[in-house]
């Protein structure tokens, strides 16, 4: 089965190198060993016998939904634990601290080869922190925009996940390369804002002005989009027969997609506030 992400392509890979483990035994001299369906196990008597081979589960729909959940529960915690435990004096420092941590964990995770829970874990961990700081922040400014920008986030995802299933919209190969390329931009624009404001300039990307809520709304339509390929994603990753335990990677994108969409929200639900 062909797929146009290629880093589901490598995991495809991986998973098919898992499922030959086991087969090829070690030729005479030395030499490669040759596959064989039924390796052959050595007993006192001297006689092979054949034993099965070994099985690795795959994963299904229903492993990305529980891993998902507790994702999202272990950050819901995290966030709360932040937010009574961390003094406002620190709040600032927390932000950025778990942030840059966030982004670090983030992309080993997005970039390895091998599906790691405790990996995922942490990153759940992490960005709760951030996610409460920044709610914390939020809040502190404009009372109940937290729950808003909450409820907000998951009516857009489930919106996503019913056009999804109607096949409104398809995750095709072109659909993908464009997703991809503006994601990559909008991060790299995000950066460079990031660095500049750092410096003292303003590109009112941020500042609450037209351009701002503009930008703002271009990252929620992407980052609701890119929904759609997560979901095509976790639906080939289970007809390839990944193994079960990647379907803590298929969480963990659902879940980044999550936290991007509900900081933009909150953002954009900020522009609206008022002075008060």
């Amino acid at each position: 089965m062909k797929t146009s992400n290629p880093v589901l392509a490598r995991l495809g890979q991986a998973a098919e190198r898992e499922r030959a483990a086991g087969y090829a035994q070690p030729g005479p001299y030395g030499q490669p060993g040759y596959p064989q369906q039924y390796p052959q196990q050595q007993y006192p008597g001297g006689y092979g016998q054949p034993v099965a081979p070994p099985t690795v589960t795959p994963m299904t729909l229903d492993d990305v939904v529980v891993k998902t959940v507790l994702m999202l529960a272990i950050l819901g915690a995290s966030a709360a634990a932040a937010w009574v435990l961390v003094p406002d004096s620190l709040v600032g420092v927390a932000w950025i601290g778990a942030a840059v941590v966030g982004l670090v964990l983030g992309l080993i995770i997005s970039f390895s080869r091998m599906a790691n829970p405790a990996l995922v874990v942490a990153y759940s961990i992490i960005e709760g922190v951030f996610v409460g700081m920044v709610s914390k922040a939020f809040e502190s400014l404009y009372d109940g925009i937290v729950l808003q920008a909450v409820a907000g986030t998951f009516g857009v995802f489930f919106l996503m996940a019913m056009i999804y299933k109607a096949r409104i919209i398809r995750a095709t190969p072109k659909f993908a390369r464009i997703m991809v390329a503006i994601m990559a931009g909008l991060f790299g624009v995000m950066m460079v804002n990031l660095v500049l404001a750092l410096f003292g300039v303003n590109t009112h990307l941020r500042d609450g002005s037209p351009l701002a809520i503009g930008f703002s709304l271009v990252c929620i339509v992407v980052a609701s989009l890119s929904f759609v390929l997560n979901f095509a994603d976790i639906e080939e990753g289970v007809r390839m027969g990944l193994p079960q335990r990647y379907s803590w990677t298929a969480a963990f994108g659902i879940v980044v997609g999550l936290v991007w969409l509900y900081i933009e929200i909150l953002r954009l639900l900020s522009y609206f506030q008022g002075d008060d």
